[in-house]
């Protein structure tokens, strides 16, 4: 029999639009006595059952549900069963590279704080909750079962353990292989076309920025004869695909000498020239060039902001940089403007490129609005798995 948590009427109404996080301001009944990382049913105080998960109890998220069915058991035979579901979805929406992909992203494949990532023959995973945390041998063994069954190749599970989240469920910080399996930490994946050098072991996130490969190749198709600019371009992902896409040429700039390195060794893994790296400060980059020196400019920043307190200061910090870009784009040039803030909702958002076109006197022809790539699928119900604006424009 699972122990119980008491939830308040208002957040009981929160999960009952879809949901699957109880916070603890919503929490209604003691917790001290219950075993940490148990199971835990939700209720309300009229006894009204609104689904399961694992204690959390020192998350200010007690509660990650994991089912809505009061008579499932969780066992190997569920957790495997939502694997399944998660990669038959992959081979259904991205079929031809499905050795480059995320396989599980938390939420919204039913899984919350689980991020698997897949690169070649290994899997990256990450865990954010104690529950999971707890049960990680049952978990990778279900994943790999699924794989295999499908006939995938892995020869090993890295933990990229090492994010500051977990510390907010008391978990220790750590990255390594798991088990007995080992493998190279520095993958040469294929994304569209290109030959790319991932680093699992020191990368972002889990190697790479899985999410905007499909957007990536939206450049590609525009960058021939053009000449590119990609700001935050950290390892080359835009930069690259605008030289595959036979730009004229492009100058990738970051911050990061470390990341640059990286972008320049994958440049020559593909035999580009018409590619080059700078290391510097964007904003005082941008500042530094004339008008109408760039066809093309991609801003891809680091989230500005990952809380709402932080928000407006966020606001000025990409107003700017796109005022920055709207200045030096030729007339009739293109920029391409992303946040992956889930902070930064999209409103808000279009808010400010409205201000920045406006102060700068220029008018925004959308080309298209898109987000993550479809292996990071975004549930309605949760506005939480929704966090990348993706954004063409041509400049007049």
């Amino acid at each position: 029999m699972h122990n119980k948590v008491i939830i308040s009427d208002q957040g009981a109404a929160f999960l009952e639009k879809g949901q699957m996080w109880m916070y603890a301001n919503n929490l209604d009944s003691e917790i001290d006595t219950m075993e940490n990382g148990c199971e835990a049913d939700i209720e309300t105080h009229d006894g009204k059952y609104l689904g399961t998960g694992y204690l959390s109890k020192k998350s200010h998220i007690p509660v990650r549900i994991l089912t809505k069915d009061k008579d499932a058991v969780l066992d190997s035979a569920f957790f495997e069963k939502k694997i399944r579901d998660a990669w038959n979805f992959r081979k259904t929406t991205n079929r031809k590279n499905l050795d480059n992909i995320r396989i599980i992203f938390g939420e919204a494949d039913g899984l919350p704080g689980l991020t698997a990532d897949r690169y070649n023959n290994v899997i990256v995973t990450q865990i954010t909750s104690f529950g999971l945390d707890q049960r990680k041998e049952m978990i990778y063994a279900a994943l790999l079962k699924v794989l295999k069954e499908d006939g995938q190749k892995i020869d090993a599970i890295y933990e990229r353990n090492d994010v500051k989240s977990r510390e907010k469920e008391g978990l220790t910080l750590y990255k390594g292989f798991y088990g007995e399996g080992r493998a190279d930490t520095v993958q040469v994946i294929s994304e569209n076309g290109l030959k790319l050098n991932v680093d699992i072991e020191n990368g972002q996130k889990t190697g790479y920025f899985l999410d905007q490969k499909s957007n990536r190749v939206l450049l590609g198709e525009m960058a021939y004869g053009k000449r590119v600019l990609d700001c935050f371009t950290h390892t080359g992902g835009f930069a690259l695909n605008a030289a595959y896409g036979n730009a004229k040429e492009v100058i990738g700039v970051d911050v990061s000498e470390t990341a640059l390195a990286q972008a320049r060794e994958n440049a020559k893994l593909n035999h580009l020239e018409n590619v080059s790296f700078v290391q510097a400060d964007v904003f005082v980059y941008l500042d530094t060039l004339k008008e109408h020196e760039f066809d093309i400019i991609v801003l891809d920043p680091p989230a500005f902001t990952k809380s709402k307190r932080t928000v407006m200061k966020a606001y000025n910090g990409y107003k700017r940089i796109n005022k920055q870009a709207m200045h030096v784009l030729r007339g009739g040039g293109y920029l391409i403007t992303c946040s992956c803030s889930r902070y930064m909702e999209t409103d808000l958002f279009e808010k400010m490129l409205r201000e920045a076109a406006m102060e700068e006197k220029v008018v925004l022809k959308q080309v298209s609005v898109t987000q993550q790539n479809s292996d990071h699928p975004i549930l309605w119900t949760m506005k939480e798995t929704s966090y990348l604006k993706f954004f063409i424009f041509q400049i007049l």
